[in-house]
């Protein structure tokens, strides 16, 4: 199974995004979705589940759950935009795990036997931050993530 992980795309979903989570059996949308219209189009790929994120507060994409559970491949994977906000210890509660974004820093890392994924920023760039996205392949029980940066121009 291959997760697709994204987040922060503020209303701009590249088309390297797109590709890069291309062959998804899902999509995890991690906030700051920006836009509903986003969600649509990773829909045209597979399956999503998003939260909203700070920006998130009009229109449609307001009315996304901050936190989500979703069970995939029989592992669970707790969605959130904010780490600093994580109010429960994933680990005592079965979560394989934790994807966060708002920080535009990806970071894959691993506490206490819990994955936690943050896939950066494939929206607007942001200072110097690369542009990326990410992938967990999940196969015989066990979890792989990788971190895809996007070609994107320059200052975009």
């Amino acid at each position: 199974m291959q997760i697709g992980l994204i987040s922060d795309t503020h209303g701009l979903l590249r088309a390297e995004a797109l590709r890069a989570v291309e062959g998804s059996d899902h999509i995890l949308h991690a906030g700051d979705v920006g836009d509903i219209a986003i969600l649509e189009q990773l829909r045209q790929i597979a399956p999503v589940t998003a939260v909203r994120g700070n920006i998130d507060r009009f229109g449609d994409v307001a009315l996304l759950p901050a936190t989500e559970l979703v069970e995939l491949g029989g592992k669970f994977f707790y969605l959130l935009h904010d780490l600093h906000e994580l109010d429960l210890k994933p680990e005592a509660a079965g979560i394989s795990v934790v994807l966060s974004g708002h920080s535009h820093r990806p970071e894959i890392s691993l506490k206490n036997g819990v994955l936690y994924c943050n896939p950066g920023s494939a929206g607007p760039r942001r200072f110097s931050l690369p542009l990326t996205v990410g992938r967990i392949y999940l196969q015989a029980g066990q979890l792989e993530a990788e971190i895809i940066e996007l070609g994107a121009t320059p200052g975009r």
